[in-house]
C-alpha cells in the first residue's frame, strides 16, 4: 500500500514538473520572442513589416527593385494574378518548399499579398524568422490594393516610361511638323 502510494506521488510531481517543459518548444519560443520583441504600440506595423497599399504602389512607380510574391492557390491565381514583372506565384502550402525558398531574392525587397493579408501575414512572419530580413506584407492584399486602386487599375501593369523627359525640341515654321506619338488611325 505504501508502494502504491508513493508511485502515485512520484506520477503527480512528475506530471506537475515534466509537462509544462515537453508542452512546447523552448526554443523555438524564445527566437519567436526575439522576432516580436520589436513589435511595440503605434509601430507594431513597421516592426511587423506591413506594406500599406499606397507605400506598394509608390514603390512600383518608383521603379524600386521589388518582387511580388503571390502566395495564393492555383484557383484564386487562375482567376486574376500580379502582372508585375518577376513576380513568383507559390502557393502558401508549397512556399517553405527547398526549391522554392531558393526561388525568393534576398537582394531586392519581397512584397508577399494574398487575397486579404491573413495568409500573407502568416507567411512572411515565418520566411522572416527563417532569416528573410526583406520580406514584407502587403496590408489587406489584394482587397486592399483593389480598395486603394480601383479592380482595374490594380491588375494593370505598369506603363512603360518615356525614354526622354526632357522638352520637345522648338521646330521652325519651315520644318516639317512632329512625327505622332502613334500611328494614325485609318479612315474609313
Amino acid at each position: 500500500m505504501l508502494m502504491r502510494f508513493i508511485k502515485n506521488i512520484l506520477l503527480v510531481v512528475a506530471v506537475i514538473f515534466v509537462s509544462p517543459a515537453w508542452s512546447y518548444d523552448t526554443e523555438m519560443a524564445q527566437s519567436y520572442a526575439k522576432l516580436f520583441a520589436p513589435v511595440k504600440g503605434a509601430k507594431a506595423g513597421k516592426a511587423m513589416h506591413l506594406m500599406k497599399p499606397d507605400a506598394f504602389v509608390n514603390k512600383v512607380k518608383a521603379k524600386k527593385p521589388l518582387v511580388v510574391l503571390d502566395i495564393r492557390t492555383p484557383a484564386e491565381t487562375g482567376i486574376y494574378s500580379a502582372t508585375l514583372p518577376g513576380t513568383l506565384i507559390i502557393p502558401v502550402n508549397e512556399l517553405f518548399t527547398e526549391a522554392n525558398l531558393a526561388r525568393i531574392p534576398s537582394d531586392k525587397t519581397v512584397v508577399v499579398l494574398c487575397k486579404s493579408g491573413t495568409r500573407a501575414a502568416a507567411a512572411g512572419t515565418a520566411l522572416r524568422h527563417i532569416g528573410f530580413d526583406n520580406v514584407y506584407v502587403l496590408k489587406g492584399g489584394f482587397k486592399a490594393l483593389t480598395g486603394y486602386m480601383g479592380p482595374k487599375e490594380a491588375n494593370t501593369p505598369p506603363k512603360p516610361q518615356p525614354k526622354s523627359t526632357a522638352p520637345e525640341p522648338r521646330r521652325s515654321p519651315g520644318w516639317p511638323p512632329a512625327p505622332a506619338p502613334y500611328p494614325a488611325r485609318p479612315t474609313r
